[in-house]
């Protein structure tokens, strides 16, 4: 049975605690004493007050141990029999975060989306269009190649004609890329983050967005599916992160925001126009195409398909689009949300 994809509807909420924050105290027993014959004990004296931040004090003891550990306990005084004060935790977690260095928020994102990113191969006949040629060429100066190399052979014979990124939305084996990535391919092979290859078919298109979706023949055991996450309160000046394969190399990271909603977009041929998408400023170039453009907690909230060039040239120069994860979702017939 094939798994569901997996969807975030709205930013996390903290759950709602009983009486705002505080733990319900428990009730002494009013039921009569177990010796019927004894006579009636005096009443336990209530709690000296609620039990008030239960779980901040436990985390806060926490960060404690781990400060200790971390040579924290310069700060602690020495002497035997000294109870820890809020002032010496204070002093403890100081150290902590002053002396361990945390991830950026791309870094961690791109972490969490990273086990779900594949890198595309369309291998076929080589194409001779002027943007085949300059992808070519990019691919050859990437690989430290001459401008003008042949591109490799795959065992079988054909020739890599075109690089690009997918992104596993269902831990079966079903990827979403990009339309153009994969148009008139005879073979398509895809590597998974685990250096897994494999062959994919096309199983689905939407083509006015300009995405396909496929189905590799073999997945890692350990294979996990992207969360996509609704772009209903989408913001222009939000971060996002673009991870792909630009020019065959990768995965690479790339980080920006969001540039402006609602975008429209028509190919340099002008045999498309594509309307609704998402514009951003993170690093994007030939090779990123069908890669996820994420928020800072590794949800999907796009497919990378376009970046904007005055010339011919196609090398990013801060203008991408990518197409909302509902229209890219439903290209698999999973509306989401």
């Amino acid at each position: 049975m094939r798994r569901p994809a997996l969807y975030s509807r709205s930013p996390n909420v903290p759950q709602q605690q009983a009486g705002a924050g505080e733990v319900d105290e428990p009730q002494a027993p009013t039921g009569p004493a177990e010796d019927a014959g004894a006579p009636d004990a005096p009443a336990s004296p209530p709690p000296a007050g609620p039990r008030r931040h239960v779980w901040r004090h436990a985390l806060l003891a926490l960060l404690v141990v781990g400060a200790l550990g971390a040579g924290g306990y310069h700060f602690l005084p020495r002497q035997a029999g000294h109870q820890l004060t809020q002032k010496d935790i204070d002093a403890a977690v100081t150290r902590s975060l002053q002396t361990i260095t945390l991830p950026s928020a791309a870094a961690r994102a791109a972490d969490i989306i990273r086990p779900s990113v594949v890198e595309v191969i369309a291998l076929g006949s080589e194409k001779n269009t002027p943007a085949a040629k300059v992808e070519k060429r990019g691919r050859n100066m990437a690989r430290g190649k001459p401008p003008q190399a042949d591109p490799p052979q795959a065992p079988s014979g054909e020739v890599e004609r075109g690089v690009g990124t997918g992104v596993v939305i269902v831990d079966k084996g079903v990827i979403l890329t990009n339309l153009h990535v994969v148009a008139g391919a005879e073979k398509i092979r895809v590597t998974f983050f685990d250096g897994l290859e494999a062959n994919a078919s096309v199983i689905g298109l939407q083509p006015e967005n300009d995405l396909a979706v496929l189905q590799a023949d073999k997945i890692p055991d350990d294979l996990v599916a992207a969360t996509m996450r609704s772009t209903a309160d989408l913001m222009p000046g939000d971060n996002v992160a673009v991870v792909g394969f630009p020019f065959g190399i990768g995965p690479s990271v790339s980080a920006g925001v969001v540039s402006g909603l609602k975008r429209s977009f028509r190919s340099p041929e002008g045999q498309q126009e594509m309307n609704n998408l998402i514009q951003f400023d993170a690093a994007a170039n030939p090779g990123n195409s069908g890669g996820p453009m994420v928020n800072m907690n590794g949800e999907v909230l796009g497919i990378v398909t376009a970046i904007l060039n005055p010339t011919q040239q196609r090398t990013f120069i801060g203008i991408g689009f990518a197409v909302p994860i509902e229209n890219a979702a439903s290209a698999a017939g999973m509306p989401p949300f």
